[in-house]
């Protein structure tokens, strides 16, 4: 950025907020990070213009700005962390950090924030660095605009791109995540969001979160993680229109739901997992308008749940639909549109005049015996499910949609 330019931010930011600017560079009469915070009061800005600065921790203990330009690098010397925030209403945004490497008895990170509010970091690119960004025990905290690049090989030898622990109303949004153990990690994480970022190709979980209420979810891409995404232990969520994508191992799955409660699941994509969503112990969740697209199974639905409510869903080409190993209950399964629904509509109402039975006697085979997945497209299972399905035996007669919709729901 020209001069000229940090200069009219810097005049911007004096008239709005009648604080001070310092101007740091390698030519300047104030060359290192620690000086400049040590010669700025209150709310001031610190403007960083262009070089790389390798640094020890720097300990950020006043309520102020930082912002570079002109590619300002933060470079950690020794691999420990390279800025702490310990002040509330602090403002990090611009700058390049690199080179926080990997501890087994430490979790650094490039920038950590513990025990502070109104905390803002945007706009910057983190690269090569164990956690990238780490909030603990923080509050209303804005995190957006990031770019975040890990270099993870194994889960134990990686840390996570944005990870909070005990915080209310954060906010993390069109940051873009790869290369950590987790993209995003939550737990004990109340009233935040989590808006429009990009999490792929982490080693574990494009976003992992537990014991964490009243939060949403929107707009989100999970892409091609270790195993995909977790949400565990957790009350009142709302997922809106996220996709989770590309997510295939043995293993693994699109979303994992274990233990949720009271929660919204609307509008998602789960296109090409091993599984779309694996269910187990949750209740009173609702799944709408959801498109289950290419899966190896779309929805594995394990034990303990109750009244949840799947309806007006696309089951588009999955290799299964829907695997249950006990009965649905109070579990609700209606006007869901299936592709591989073969009845027929002679009211023409768009509604199937017969019922759907999603689960089919393979996916039982499967369940007991995964080396069968060799015989997917034989013959030999097209006669087996066609067996099951004229004459009831093994499969749940009681599991079906008895309003199929014949065309996709857009």
């Amino acid at each position: 950025m020209p001069r000229i330019i940090i200069l009219i931010i810097a005049l911007l930011i004096t008239i709005k907020g009648h604080s001070s600017v310092i101007e740091m560079c390698q030519s300047c009469v104030i060359t290192t990070l620690e000086d400049a915070i040590q010669k700025v009061n209150k709310c001031d800005t610190i403007l960083i213009d262009g070089g790389e600065y390798h640094i020890e921790n720097v300990f950020i203990d006043k309520s102020l700005t930082i912002i570079g330009s002109n590619q300002a690098t933060l470079i950690s010397k020794s691999g420990d962390e390279l800025l702490t925030i310990t002040a509330d209403y602090v403002t990090i945004k611009g700058l390049i950090l690199k080179n926080v490497t990997m501890s087994y008895i430490k979790e650094r990170a490039a920038i950590r924030a513990v025990k502070q509010k109104y905390i803002t970091i945007e706009n910057n690119f983190i690269k090569d660095c164990f956690f990238a960004i780490y909030l603990e025990n923080s509050h209303f905290g804005n995190i957006n605009n990031n770019i975040i690049e890990g270099n993870a090989t194994t889960e134990a030898e990686s840390g996570n791109g944005i990870h909070a622990w005990y915080c209310k109303n954060i906010n993390i949004s069109n940051n873009n995540i790869k290369g950590h153990r987790d993209g995003i990690y939550f737990e004990f994480v109340d009233k935040s969001k989590i808006t429009n970022n990009h999490s792929e190709l982490n080693t574990r979980y494009g976003l992992h979160f537990m014991f964490s209420n009243d939060d949403d979810y929107w707009s989100n891409t999970f892409k091609n993680n270790g195993v995909g995404v977790a949400v565990m232990f957790s009350s009142r969520i709302t997922m809106l229109n996220n996709q989770f994508i590309y997510n295939w191992g043995r293993a693994s799955y699109g979303l994992l739901l274990k233990e949720i409660n009271d929660a919204q699941i609307i509008g998602n994509m789960l296109k090409e997992n091993t599984i779309g969503i694996y269910i187990e112990g949750s209740n009173r969740v609702k799944y709408s308008n959801n498109t289950f697209d290419h899966n190896g199974w779309a929805i594995k639905f394990s034990g303990g749940s109750s009244d949840n409510d799947f309806t007006r869903n696309n089951f588009i080409n999955n290799s299964l639909d829907l695997i249950v190993n006990t009965k649905l209950g109070s579990n609700i399964l209606h006007h869901n549109y299936w592709s591989n629904y073969s009845g027929y509509d002679l009211d023409r109402d768009r509604i199937g005049d017969v019922p759907y039975y999603p689960v089919k006697l393979f996916s039982y085979i499967l369940d007991q015996a995964p080396e069968a997945i060799v015989l997917m497209r034989s013959l030999f299972v097209d006669l087996i499910n066609f067996s099951e399905r004229v004459s009831p035996v093994f499969t749940p007669k009681e599991v079906m949609d008895d309003y199929p919709i014949m065309d996709i729901i857009r």
